[in-house]
C-alpha cells in the first residue's frame, strides 16, 4: 500500500486525545488516523445501508393495496366466520 503524507489541523483538544490514544494502543498517529478513518467510512456505509433498507420498508400501500388488503380482510372473516 502507498502511503501518502497529507497535514491536517485539529482543535488541541483532539490532538491531545488522539495522542494519548495512540500511545495507549502503541501505535503511531498515521496509524490512529488511519484506523478512524477506517472505522468513520465503514460507518457511513452502514449508514447508506440502513437507510436504503429503510426506504424499502417506509413504503405505504396505495389505494389498490389497501382496497385489496380490505377485500381479503372481509373474505377471511366470512370463511372463519364462527369458527373462533
Amino acid at each position: 500500500m502507498q502511503a501518502i503524507k497529507t497535514a491536517v489541523s485539529l482543535d488541541k483538544s483532539i490532538f491531545d486525545q488522539a495522542e494519548a490514544l495512540a500511545q495507549t494502543l502503541k501505535v503511531s498517529r498515521s496509524k490512529l488516523y488511519s484506523l478512524a478513518l477506517q472505522d468513520f467510512f465503514e460507518h457511513q456505509k452502514n449508514r447508506e445501508l440502513l437507510a436504503q433498507i429503510n426506504a424499502v420498508y417506509d413504503d405505504e400501500p396505495d389505494t389498490n393495496e389497501k382496497q385489496l388488503q380490505s377485500k381479503l380482510h372481509r373474505q377471511h372473516r366470512r370463511m372463519v366466520g364462527g369458527e373462533w
